[in-house]
């Protein structure tokens, strides 16, 4: 694509297009936003580690001209990726010390996580899961069969999270032959979806996704992933609605980052947007400590404060929960205020 492309052009085409079409070059997302390279302390050798990868309709909810639009600074390699934070690692939530099977994660009582897909429409700077050896744990049909019967043997397993990746760059038949699979499951009771895809390539939730979706015996609940309140847009509220007259559960979960959405003011209107949107704001969480990802960092300190203050200002509903994961703990930890 280049940097001339119209950015409504996205509303003709499917979501496989869009995804294709996305921007991968950073002097080509730099043209379209109107900002000049040099001046975004850019890193290639970030880069190169985690490719740039920016759906055109994220993009255009992105400011022209500003090098300090939130959207933007959370997909924009720069040279604090290459400086080294103490207590940074690979593996900061303990990942690979909890895989049960291929592709299955148990982590938790009564739930396992299911990496369904190493891949993702939009690549996130802080995200905790950057040095996650996806290719080892790939789903395969053969895979997949075991991973689904290392649910069915074991009845205390009430609910399964896909996760990724992006679970949802699954194709609808894909997803679809999974979902009919768990149903036969008479001991799990929900399916949880973690995904950002509603966020930033909506039309991702396709009529044939939707009923997937919205046949399931299970109860679906959809965690969605928004940090910043000018992520919602009209084709994201839109979608949202679809996916609530399906009876399907809305719920997000934000990462609180530096210089993005560290303030009270920014955390309030994001979950007045997240609500208006039918979408439940859920958690709040501190950064996960990943190698290349200090500079998001927001002490706990300080995000207690900011959290403090959103109580005041919002009804207890429209506050999220403050959580850190720490490796080998059964559950999310509660930040104390």
């Amino acid at each position: 694509m280049t940097g001339s492309t119209n950015a409504n052009q996205h509303h003709s085409e499917n979501w496989q297009q869009q995804l294709a079409a996305g921007f991968s070059d950073i002097e080509k997302l730099c043209r379209y936003l109107q900002l000049v390279p040099a001046d975004l302390g850019i890193s290639r050798t970030a880069a190169a580690a985690f490719p740039l990868r920016v759906p055109q309709g994220f993009a255009a909810r992105m400011e022209k001209g500003n090098p300090e639009d939130p959207l933007l600074l959370q997909v924009l390699p720069v040279e604090q990726e290459m400086h080294p934070y103490p207590g940074f690692g690979t593996d900061p939530v303990g990942d690979l010390d909890a895989i049960s099977e291929t592709g299955v994660l148990h982590k938790y009582h009564g739930r396992v996580l299911f990496i369904i897909s190493g891949s993702c429409a939009i690549n996130c700077r802080y995200c905790f899961r950057r040095h996650f050896p996806y290719a080892d744990v790939q789903l395969s049909r053969k895979k997949q069969r075991a991973a689904v019967q290392y649910i069915e043997d074991n009845p205390a397993i009430s609910e399964v999270i896909l996760s990724g990746g992006e679970p949802l760059l699954w194709n609808d038949a894909r997803l679809g032959e999974l979902f009919q699979r768990l149903a036969s499951i008479d001991h799990l009771q929900r399916i949880r979806i973690h995904s950002r895809l509603p966020i930033v390539l909506p039309s991702r939730i396709t009529p044939q996704l939707l009923d997937c979706l919205g046949q399931s015996r299970q109860q679906v609940i959809l965690v969605l992933h928004s940090n910043h309140a000018n992520e919602i847009s009209t084709d994201v509220a839109i979608v949202c609605k679809a996916l609530r007259q399906r009876n399907i559960t809305l719920l997000n979960q934000s990462v609180l980052l530096k210089n993005i959405n560290d303030s009270p003011g920014k955390l309030c209107l994001l979950s007045e947007k997240l609500f208006q949107a039918g979408i439940l704001p859920y958690y709040l969480h501190l950064l996960d400590k990943t190698t290349g990802t200090g500079h998001f960092l927001v002490s706990e300190t300080n995000a207690r404060n900011i959290i403090r203050e959103v109580q005041n200002r919002l009804p207890g509903y429209l506050v999220p929960k403050l959580v850190k994961e720490e490796a080998g703990r059964l559950s999310k930890t509660a930040i104390a205020l």
